[in-house]
């Protein structure tokens, strides 16, 4: 197990320097000038627009300027805001556990909901297996920023359950806050994880396994336990692991929804204000969060079925 967490951290720092010079050079090669941020489209002096990009390393090559960002990252200096002028990392600090905070709930949301949906719809079929496929395909078909305006309309402008925007104050208010918000995340991605584990579920109480555990006399309750939900486990880990990082990136979107002070809302404002060291400083952060969710699913891919080998291969 430790050689293969070993080659698995190996490959997630390879994918790092891979993304951070893909996100560098990106916005290196954007349009649009720093410079011209900064004066606000104003006239000024060439001594002065020089003294502006000799503060800013704009002169420099882009191999030093990558270099001596991604040097910085490593030491925890992220540079600069242009458009606050003040250290990235101050900057985003508050925000990231607003950001944290949705996405661990959503992903609970998702868990909880979409794994036991699936469950019972597999096991049970019927009735209960046309509802959940029906819920599910809605599920499927609504965008996340279509439920969330949904949600808000209904529970906190007409029922007034749930506050319309804001993150928060304390555990329990951020909680009461971020419900919406995580269940407007968790909806896509929960229909999902649901129908997979239904297949999943389904494909094994067929298998020939099962019908000679059934044969041998064993209890219902034991087969299910032992031989179903076992092995239908495998392939839902991989779906939820995947799902759970795409809340990450799907956090934009309702954060910005319901006006949340967290990365991805930060992320949008950055991009509209070309504040370049902040979109470079929070798109490597996702990169590095969707590394590990990753990290840690092969991990416990690998503890659930120790065949599991480096490059998906079974021994």
């Amino acid at each position: 197990m430790l050689g293969f967490l070993f080659r698995r951290l190996l490959a997630l720092a390879a994918t790092l320097i891979v993304a951070s010079f893909l996100i560098f050079g990106a916005l290196y090669l954007a349009p649009g000038r720093p410079e011209t941020f900064l004066t606000q489209g104003r006239s000024i002096s060439p001594e002065t627009l020089a003294s502006i990009r000799a503060q800013y390393h704009l002169d420099d090559p882009f191999p030093i300027r990558y270099w001596d960002w991604i040097t910085g990252v490593v030491r925890g200096d992220l540079g600069q805001s242009l458009v606050f002028r003040q250290d990235v990392a101050s900057l985003l600090a508050p925000r990231v556990g607003s950001t944290l905070l949705l996405t661990l709930y959503a992903a609970v949301l998702l868990v909880v909901f979409g794994v036991l949906v699936g469950v019972v719809s597999g096991l049970r079929g019927g009735l209960l297996d046309t509802v959940a496929l029906v819920v599910t395909s809605m599920g499927f078909a609504v965008p996340t920023f279509f439920a969330a305006l949904l949600l808000m309309n209904l529970f906190s402008v007409q029922l007034g359950w749930f506050p319309v925007f804001g993150s928060g104050e304390g555990l329990a208010d951020r909680l009461w806050h971020l419900t919406l918000p995580a269940i407007a995340l968790a909806i896509p991605s929960g229909a999902v994880v649901a129908r997979i584990t239904r297949t999943s579920i389904m494909e094994e109480k067929d298998s020939e396994h099962v019908a000679t555990a059934i044969g041998r006399g064993l209890p219902r309750s034991l087969v299910v336990r032992r031989h179903v939900l076992r092995n239908a486990l495998l392939p839902v880990t991989t779906i939820v692991g995947v799902n759970i990082a795409a809340l990450i990136a799907g956090a934009t979107v309702v954060e910005k929804a319901f006006a949340l002070d967290g990365l991805g809302s930060a992320l949008v404002d950055a991009v509209n204000q070309k504040d370049f060291a902040v979109v470079q400083a929070i798109a490597l952060a996702l990169v590095v969060a969707f590394g590990l969710v990753n990290l840690a699913v092969d991990v416990l891919y690998a503890w659930l079925d120790p065949r599991f080998k480096l490059g998906g291969k079974r021994s």
